[in-house]
């Protein structure tokens, strides 16, 4: 095997490399850990979701404390569209 040619390789295996790491970095993606305190109806309850992104980990874990202390859907509803008393959140 020629210079010529080994240096073509050694280019091409370079660049699939490069490739390689690119997509993986871009699909494992950050995961987003959030503890949510609510207040509904003078009871607080706190629970922590994990998620792709910020919103997703927050809206779970609001959902969750709101399951836990409202009753029936409409609470639930109402409870759901309650801020947050607190919000805590960390990438992973």
């Amino acid at each position: 095997m020629n210079t010529t040619a080994k240096k073509t390789l050694l280019v091409v295996g370079a660049a699939l490399a490069l490739v390689s790491l690119m997509t993986y970095l871009t699909m494992s993606g950050k995961e987003v850990s959030c503890e949510v305190c609510v207040e509904f109806r003078g009871v607080t309850e706190c629970r922590r979701a994990s998620g792709k992104d910020r919103l997703e980990a927050e809206t779970a874990a609001a959902s969750t404390a709101c399951g836990l202390i409202s009753g029936g859907v409409t609470d639930g509803i109402a409870c759901n569209n309650t801020p947050p008393k607190s919000v805590s959140c960390q990438e992973r």
